[in-house]
């Protein structure tokens, strides 16, 4: 950026993306004092014609040839004479004013043909003819408009300023030095009364309170380099606002001087030139009444007049601090560009080329601005607060344009600087996340790098929340810890909060063992495009006190990059997963969030090798789908019984299901147990049915809803688990299982016979169904073959001859979702769709994540 700004080269207005800033439309553009329009003279000037040319030889030297005359505003215009009377009128003369023509509107003081030449007005003439009703005066102002900032010279007015732009390589940070400046601007003004008093508490926020010690200890290495600079701006800026320079000439003196500087460079020092000269009549202003060095310093400024007279100036001193404000937000925007990195941010981006575009011009009108502050407080110590009073209603638009003007360059520039840093955040967090990977794969000496990358990146004290405590405290107390990183969303369901906070105390009782190996902490993921309303704090807040385990204090900790990459590793979407670390920050788990719904603390340390072992020691049985969920289950298993599973939420199929099943173990004469274990979706239709069974006493259900959801989760837990093993092959018999009853879970109804922990079969509602309604078919084969074997015969059968299509679905939300899969039923590889679902369940066993 740095180069980008040094090596912009000089291009004509044609080019700038924004040329409406420099249009005849534009309120600006109007000629007048402010911007640009040379007026009335000196009373020295205005003696006889032979004695005034005489004195100016005499005091200005090669000041008085023409084109000094023209550029001072010094020259006479026969058609100024015709209309406003001979120069050497004696009650005009006698009440005219060099600060006019920097100051005073044209229609107050002076006017100027195209040639530039003034004419001569007075506030006593300017109280007999007006421009309502001086035709002349109203035709001369519309020659005024065209004159200097018209459009077919726009293109000139920005080539001037360009043609002063000679950069020599110097390279200055004038950062320090504007902190300085605002620290001037911000304390130099008087409260006029309460308003005025707010007006300048509110200039003060520009940039907040600023450390006062450590810009200007940094102000003064670079004021010995360029106080010379500085001082020379300020003389030039003084002595063209007293000799009636007007605004336009004003500025490209200043930039000559300035010439080899960069373009905020430029601003600064022209800044800075102004601060001197308006710190120090504020100073006086505020002090003279105690100091009598400083009051002898004001009588000679006049200062002590202008304060006893500040109120009726007020509108005045308001509307200055408005511009100077607008001066300083300008400023402060431009700064900013040249701190955008290089690296990332460079001329090919459209952002930054429409702004290095627009900076001269931005500059241009900045400096414009400042001139204009400078000739107000000239004005009044030169003329008195008379002439402050009498003139405060015009000078007041005058100065209101310009905010306007300076306003839209800050709005445009700030727009491409919005642009830029969108830029540089999303190339940051791309080479963030490029080398997110590169973290897990170093050797830490301990898990604290990794951790302050992942949880506290700004370097917070106390980044987490200690549960069981409920106070914040330091990321030492992971210290070479295995660390499981629960990470989610604020939705986490409260069923998954139930069983999760039940599996760490049971890992807790277990002793100090596991107690001392390895910690939770929550990491909550907030979708950065989101606002963070109070109502998602308070969501937050209620979560985190029920945790006990360890939290980050606050979502906003955790750097939008590292959310990013955490999905990119972990696949992390909005389902809950629990990533594992090692006490030297290696991952051992990408997620055993899965391990952890199956097998509990039993699957400590939750690492992947430990889960492969897990899988390699398991059967298709079914202390598998219910584990230690239900000791009734599992008495009904110690006792060898035969047991139906079964779900859905048809109820006219569960009665006739259940009714039929229980004829068959009558007339089979065996010991037949029946669970409801509901569905995964749909919580309201599986409240209903639970309420029926109960009511018709059809079968054994789970009253709680959380063992329900638990229960499908743990199956999904399985499949997923596969997955991210990579083990989700057609060979493993227990995939198969899973798959089954997932996509049977998905098609409705369906039923799984077991004898004690055997799974016997599993299948859809109607051939489950059909096998018992057809009991007398195959009854003949029992005493045969046996109970079992004629069961799972027959059904196989109709299962054969039903052809049910097999289905799956997985939520965005999970992450992991397999290229492909093939069916378990006939083995072909499985069409994929893309679906979209929407079940009116609010409440779901397994929550929309």
């Amino acid at each position: 950026m740095d180069q980008s700004l040094s090596t912009y080269t000089n291009k004509l207005p044609s080019s700038n993306p924004d040329k409406r800033l420099l249009t005849t439309t534009n309120p600006l553009t109007t000629t007048n004092p402010l911007t640009g329009t040379p007026s009335s003279m000196n009373p020295m000037q205005q003696q006889q014609p032979h004695q005034q040319q005489h004195q100016q030889q005499q005091l200005m030297g090669p000041m008085s040839n023409p084109v000094a005359q023209q550029l001072l505003g010094l020259s006479s215009n026969p058609l100024q004479q015709q209309l406003m009377g001979p120069k050497n009128n004696p009650m005009m003369n006698s009440m005219a004013n060099p600060m006019m023509n920097s100051m005073a509107n044209p229609m107050m003081n002076s006017m100027v043909n195209p040639m530039g030449n003034t004419m001569h007005t007075t506030p006593l003439h300017h109280q007999m003819v007006t421009p309502a009703h001086n035709p002349l005066m109203q035709q001369q102002n519309r020659d005024e408009r065209n004159s200097i900032f018209s459009a077919s010279d726009d293109n000139v007015i920005m080539k001037q300023v360009l043609d002063t732009h000679l950069p020599d390589g110097t390279d200055v940070d004038v950062k320090p030095l504007l902190n300085i400046v605002e620290d001037i601007l911000r304390h130099a003004t008087i409260s006029v009364d309460s308003t005025s008093s707010a007006e300048h508490t509110d200039m003060g926020k520009i940039e907040g309170k600023l450390d006062n010690k450590p810009h200007q200890m940094n102000a003064v290495v670079m004021l010995n380099s360029l106080s010379h600079i500085i001082d020379k701006l300020a003389c030039e800026m003084s002595f063209r606002c007293l000799s009636g320079g007007d605004g336009h000439t004003t500025a490209l003196a200043l930039f000559h001087t300035v010439g080899n500087f960069h373009w905020d460079a430029k601003l600064v020092l022209t800044l800075s030139a102004f601060a001197l000269n308006y710190g120090e009549f504020w100073l006086l202003a505020q002090i003279y009444s105690s100091n009598q060095l400083a009051r002898s310093m004001a009588i000679l400024r006049q200062v002590p007049m202008i304060m006893e007279n500040s109120a009726p100036l007020k509108p005045r001193f308001d509307i200055l601090n408005k511009l100077i404000r607008s001066v300083l937000e300008l400023t402060q925007c431009i700064m900013q560009f040249k701190e955008l990195p290089s690296m990332y941010v460079t001329t090919d981006v459209p952002a930054m080329a429409r702004a290095l575009n627009t900076l001269p011009t931005a500059v241009y009108w900045n400096v414009r601005g400042i001139i204009a502050c400078a000739a107000q407080i000239t004005s009044l110590t030169s003329m008195g607060h008379e002439y402050g009073i009498s003139s405060s209603e015009l000078q007041s638009w005058e100065l209101s344009t310009l905010i306007l003007k300076i306003n839209h360059l800050h709005e445009f520039l700030k727009k491409q600087l919005e642009d830029c840093h969108r830029v540089v955040g999303d190339r940051r967090e791309m080479d963030f996340r490029n080398s997110f990977n590169q973290l897990f794969e170093t050797i830490h000496i301990d898990n604290m790098k990794i951790l302050r990358i992942l949880i506290s990146p700004r370097d917070d004290n106390l980044p987490l929340f200690d549960g069981a405590t409920k106070k914040r405290v330091s990321l030492e107390v992971l210290r070479k810890r295995n660390v499981l990183l629960l990470i989610s969303g604020l939705d986490m369901s409260s069923d998954e909060l139930s069983i999760l906070e039940q599996i760490y105390s049971e890992s807790r009782i277990q002793g100090t063992r596991l107690d001392a190996l390895y910690e939770v902490v929550w990491m909550p993921i907030v979708d950065p495009s989101i606002e963070y309303t109070e109502a998602m704090n308070k969501q937050f807040e209620e979560m985190k006190n029920r945790m006990p385990w360890f939290s980050v204090y606050h979502p906003s900790i955790i750097d939008r990059a590292v959310k990013r990459s955490i999905g990119d590793r972990w696949h992390f979407r909005s389902k809950p997963i629990l990533v594992v670390l090692d006490p030297q920050g290696r991952e051992l788990s990408p997620n055993a969030i899965h391990m952890m719904w199956i097998w509990g603390s039993n699957a400590f340390p939750f690492t992947s090798a430990r889960e492969e072992a897990l899988w390699r020691e398991e059967t298709w049985r079914l202390e598998l789908l219910v584990s230690g969920m239900d000791p009734t289950i599992l008495n009904w298993i110690r006792d060898d019984k035969y047991i139906f599973l079964y779900g859905g939420d048809d109820i006219e199929w569960i009665r006739k299901f259940t009714s039929n099943a229980r004829a068959m173990a009558t007339a089979a004469r065996i010991p037949l147990e029946m669970a409801y274990v509901g569905k995964s979706k749909k919580r309201e239709n599986v409240r209903r049915a639970i309420a029926a069974i109960n009511v018709e006493k059809l079968s054994y259900c789970w009253q709680d809803t959380t063992l329900i959801w638990f229960f499908w989760t743990r199956i999904e837990s399985m499949l997923f688990s596969k997955i991210q093993l990579k083990r989700a092959d057609d060979q493993d018999p227990i995939m198969l299982q899973i798959k089954k009853l997932l996509s049977y879970d998905k098609d409705g109804s369906w039923a799984l016979l077991c004898r004690g922990s055997q799974i016997l079969t599993n299948g859809h509602g109607s051939t489950m169904l059909q096998t018992p309604t057809d009991f007398d078919l195959w009854k003949e084969h029992v005493p045969t073959r046996g109970f079992d074997l004629s069961f799972t015969d027959y059904h196989d059968k109709l299962h054969v001859a039903a052809n049910n299509c097999c289905r799956f679905e997985f939520p965005i939300a999970a992450g992991r979702i397999p290229e492909g899969m093939r069916c378990p039923e006939c083995h072909r590889l499985m069409e994929k769709y893309i679906a979209f679902l929407c079940c009116h369940d609010q409440t779901g066993l397994l929550e929309p994540y």
